[in-house]
């Protein structure tokens, strides 16, 4: 994970690409590997020998990271803009009637005090009479607009609705994506420390995922990560949360779990992962099992998101280090990390 982010920073310094943050995405993207054809392309052009720039980027986030979401959360705004001036035109027209309407009835109280002819009388009714009509079917038309437009924004709403859950889901997993966890993550910290519960954090990453997908290709990979998540996300319940991290890592969020409990549904999870047999669709082609390594780790009272994050990530890592396909607590964190260290170079 941290490689990664210096593997994109480093490639943003030596370029003349600025740090948006776009463009750390793109690269960071291109660090993970987890975009072949993004790969493929940029590639392609290191080979070509075409400087980078910022124009060339936007390029490359436009076309494989910028999502459609933007684009369909621009219509919606644009129709609800369109439906509210509707709305606002309906308004004004009626309060345009409504303020003749008034002038009239003033107009035939001032009538009404002096002594009127029949025929007077009478054309002053049909008069009143045809201001009141008129009255009534512009109240009518409004009634049918405003009935409209609560249709419409209905359905806008459940439009925007839909955008939003979209934008919170990893599109190749269809679980929770890094800013779905984000925010998950923030709010169990408000309610963990409001309500004095234990919260935990399981990090996990799939073992030896470079080389699996540089032997059977970037397809069954995401075959693998798509199983993967489906299998945390079935091991857990309730308020629990489950995301793709980023690359083949992924983590899960336990409210009003303590760290025994967290270890407990972690190691249901690493059983579950191992304990599945791989098959290539294309080929019937049997590729043998999968392990991932966990850390886990219990928030401290007062203490930030990322030193959360930051404390599973070295639990993970220790697992790592002690041979993968394990779990490991902050609580044997110690214990794990005087184990010499061994190349991980192809977690």
């Amino acid at each position: 994970m941290l490689g990664y982010a210096n593997a994109a920073f480093d490639m943003l310094k030596r370029s003349e690409i600025p740090p948006y943050p776009p463009f750390y995405e793109l690269l960071y993207t291109y660090a993970t590997g987890i975009n072949p054809s993004l790969n493929n392309r940029i590639n392609a052009i290191f080979r070509s020998g075409i400087p980078p720039s910022a124009d060339l980027a936007e390029t490359l986030y436009n076309e494989f990271l910028k999502s459609d979401l933007n684009e369909r959360m621009s219509s919606v705004s644009a129709r609800m803009h369109a439906r509210i001036s509707a709305v606002n035109e309906a308004i004004d027209g009626a309060m345009v009637t409504a303020s003749a309407y008034s002038g009239a009835l003033q107009a035939a109280s001032d009538d009404l005090e002096e002594d009127l002819e029949p025929q007077a009388m009478r054309t002053l009714s049909l008069r009143l009479l045809a201001e009141t009509h008129r009255m009534q079917e512009t109240n009518r038309q409004l009634e049918v607009k405003l009935e409209a437009s609560r249709e419409d924004i209905a359905a806008l709403q459940r439009d925007l609705d839909d955008v939003r859950r979209e934008s919170m889901l990893d599109p190749l997993t269809k679980i929770a994506n890094r800013k779905s966890f984000d925010e998950g993550l923030a709010d169990a910290i408000d309610d963990a420390r409001r309500s004095g519960e234990p919260l935990c954090l399981i990090l996990l990453d799939i073992d030896l995922f470079k080389s699996f997908n540089d032997t059977y290709g970037h397809q069954t990979g995401d075959q693998v990560l798509r199983l993967v998540a489906m299998t945390l996300k079935s091991n857990i319940k309730g308020k629990d949360l489950a995301a793709r991290y980023g690359g083949e890592e992924f983590v899960a969020i336990l409210p009003s779990t303590d760290l025994r409990g967290a270890l407990i549904v972690a190691e249901n999870v690493r059983k579950a992962i191992q304990a599945k047999e791989l098959l290539k669709r294309s080929t019937n082609e049997r590729l043998g099992r999968i392990s991932a390594s966990f850390g886990v780790a219990q928030y401290r009272p007062a203490e930030a998101a990322a030193t959360l994050i930051e404390r599973a990530d070295r639990c993970l890592y220790a697992a790592k280090h002690a041979g993968r396909n394990r779990v490991v607590a902050e609580s044997e964190l110690v214990e794990i990390e005087e184990v010499p260290a061994k190349d991980i170079s192809m977690v």
